[in-house]
């Protein structure tokens, strides 16, 4: 088993993404998919700690087909919503993620978080420096798998859009792979933390500078 399978990437990003504030509490998770068998982080365990034996195979369906041997880990609430956005836009991973910068991205916007006329616009996926970038936000429910239908409708509403918000929750996030998952993350959450600070100091994140 090569650096790059499945089961040897998803604990080193849970590593990555614990550092990073996305996946602390036991939080967030990652689901990775190769040809068809989707690869699924545990649910509830200290996600810094996941080893490759912990992880989950499922079918494209999302019937699961190996389970680890401990039998105390258990499949994650964010299996069909991550089957989402493998369904509905053949993603190749998804992640969920509980950054504070994107929970703070839901406080500060309605139905849709927008921005504009940042450098970093550029990392996603068919966007440039004067586009508008427009993330949908959906509410949050009392338990994971509730949120299934409404992001659907978010997903099939906004084509354009590669995410979708949770109000003071999180996001999820996908890509075509689990490299450009990740950049688009890291896109987003930079994106985030701007669009607040912009709101703190009573800007409008989505107009431009004024020359």
């Amino acid at each position: 088993m090569t650096d790059e399978h499945p089961r040897n990437l998803i604990p080193e990003l849970c590593r990555q993404f614990y550092h990073l504030g996305w996946c602390t509490g036991t939080g967030g998770g990652i689901a990775i998919r190769a040809e068809n068998i989707v690869y699924m982080a545990p649910s509830g365990v200290q996600k810094e700690r996941i080893r490759p034996e912990d992880v989950f195979e499922l079918d494209l369906d999302g019937r699961v087909l190996k389970a680890p041997e401990n039998k105390a880990l258990k499949l994650t609430e964010c299996s069909p919503l991550f089957f989402n956005a493998f369904r509905q836009r053949g993603a190749g991973a998804v992640l969920h993620s509980h950054s504070l910068d994107a929970l703070m991205a839901t406080v500060h916007f309605g139905s849709m978080f927008r921005v504009s006329h940042v450098e970093m616009i550029k990392g996603l996926r068919d966007y440039g420096y004067y586009d508008t970038v427009e993330v949908p936000i959906i509410e949050n429910t009392a338990r994971e798998c509730e949120l299934t239908e409404s992001m659907s409708l978010a997903i099939d509403a906004n084509p354009q859009a590669d995410a979708v918000l949770v109000r003071r929750h999180g996001i999820y996030v996908w890509g075509r792979d689990w490299q450009h998952a990740k950049t688009q993350a890291e896109c987003f959450d930079y994106l985030f933390r701007f669009a607040d600070r912009m709101v703190q100091h009573g800007h409008d994140p989505v107009v431009g500078p004024q020359g």
